[in-house]
């Protein structure tokens, strides 16, 4: 069983016992608690493929492993001929997420 759900902007095809990294996650979100993400565009079993914007009563479950950062980027800026060079660097939070099953 497939599901392609929608968290933080964007979308994720996920599979009972899969980890992924998604963005930070709102609440009391600590190591081991139960996530549940409601937003499920489609869900691919034994029936068929059933798809939607939202598909009413669908949800994934996961819990949460832990909280991790990702790659270390860059931002350089600067304006030709003026002298002008600012170096900024961003590191995004993530939250590690076990996905345990998926209901239809």
């Amino acid at each position: 069983m497939q599901a392609v759900i929608e968290t933080g902007g964007k979308q994720y095809r996920v599979e009972p016992g899969d980890v992924i990294d998604v963005e930070r996650l709102g609440g009391d979100a600590e190591a081991g608690s139960e996530v549940t993400f409601e937003r499920v565009l489609l869900v691919h079993d034994d029936d068929g493929v059933k798809t939607g914007d939202a598909l009413s009563g669908a949800s994934v479950t996961g819990v949460l492993v832990d909280e991790v950062r990702g790659p270390k980027i860059r931002v350089f800026k600067h304006k030709r001929r003026k002298g002008y060079r600012r170096t900024n660097g961003h590191r995004q939070d993530y939250h590690r997420v076990r996905v345990e099953s998926i209901h239809v």
